[in-house]
């Protein structure tokens, strides 16, 4: 039972049809194949918004590009102390933006807010010369957490930053969960909401290895497509990648499948309230956080339940923790079946007694 991230899942079907399609052939090289231009124009589609559109293979590739195109090698990006870019992108953003620095801020369920924002404004002086300049926030929808940002949260950020010109940069790995989590439209969440920069994720969401970075301001693009290149994402099958996305998005089908995760994830949180289990933070995409005590990790991992310990830092302040007791990270993919799901509740129903 492997519930550790929807990485270890594979590719869906139409990903593969169109893999599979694009394969036959031949097609122009590094991005100026038929495919590349048709998921670029499809972007423009879905966002209701001219877009500048670069397509790579990982996560780590979009964020760090995303942010050394918008911040200098002396300014800074305000994120959350425990966001992706933060925590587990090994120095990529630093380093592909020649060292601009990563200010992490507090805030539950890994979302950041005004406050700390306009606080670390405050310390970092406009022109300081031995300080450096806030440029950027970045901010992970949905959370490490499993938080979404609401519109009004994304565009209360961008009003806290536009003091000093803030650029906002959203992680959407899981973007697609997130945007049916919330119901509303691409456009509504992102540019209509002050955002410039989007990673949008579809690895996670049922595709082999595409993310791309989305620009919705085009002229702010000029520096991505040579910093894509430098950094070995301008790959010479170019279409593999567009193909991905173009069988994903087509029909939908993104939305299906985040639709889907969310609902086995929910199924789960449901059953987990009912047994008493409480959980660190509601479940709102396809991720659950139960807070698990010392005699129910060891009855998972006899039933070979496979999920990850969870950092505490991001937990409420009204969420008692007791010693032993952890936090699990479980989450569910595309591809989780309602037969995986319910043989989970039913581990967990066994181990309550």
């Amino acid at each position: 039972m492997n519930f550790f991230s929807d990485n270890t899942a594979g590719a869906s079907a139409p990903v593969m049809a169109a893999l599979a399609a694009a394969n036959d052939g031949t097609a122009t090289a590094y991005g100026t194949d038929a495919w590349t231009g048709r998921v670029e124009r499809l972007f423009a589609e879905i966002f209701e918004h001219e877009v500048a559109a670069f397509l790579v293979a990982s996560g780590t590739a979009a964020n760090s590009l995303a942010l050394a195109s918008i911040t200098r090698p002396w300014g800074a990006v305000l994120t959350h102390e425990e966001s992706h870019v933060a925590d587990d992108e090994c120095g990529a953003p630093e380093f592909f933006s020649d060292g601009a620095k990563l200010v992490g801020l507090p805030g539950a369920g890994n979302k950041i807010s005004p406050g700390p924002v306009t606080q670390a404004l405050a310390r970092m002086r406009e022109g300081a010369l031995h300080q450096v300049q806030p440029q950027a926030i970045s901010i992970t929808q949905a959370t490490e957490c499993g938080q979404i940002y609401t519109p009004a949260e994304v565009r209360a950020l961008k009003d806290a930053g536009a003091p000093r010109g803030l650029t906002m940069h959203m992680d959407g790995a899981r973007f697609a969960n997130a945007l049916v989590a919330l119901g509303c439209s691409p456009a509504a969440i992102t540019w209509q909401a002050g955002v410039d920069v989007l990673t949008f994720g579809g690895t996670k969401n049922g595709a082999w290895a595409a993310e791309a970075v989305i620009f919705f301001q085009p002229e702010a693009a000029a520096e991505m497509k040579w910093r894509r290149k430098r950094s070995g994402h301008t790959l010479s099958k170019g279409r593999l990648i567009g193909a991905q996305f173009e069988g994903l998005l087509g029909g939908g089908h993104w939305l299906e499948l985040a639709r889907h995760a969310n609902a086995m994830a929910k199924r789960l949180a449901d059953a987990l309230i009912a047994l008493n289990i409480p959980l660190a933070w509601p479940c709102q995409v396809n991720q659950v956080f139960p807070i698990l005590s010392a005699e129910l990790q060891t009855k998972l991992k006899a039933a070979g339940v496979g999920y990850l310990p969870w950092s505490q830092t991001a937990l409420p302040k009204d969420i008692p923790f007791a010693e032993g007791e952890t936090i699990g990270r479980f989450v569910m993919a595309f591809s989780t079946s309602e037969a995986d799901v319910e043989r989970l509740i039913n581990v967990f129903a066994a181990a309550k007694g």
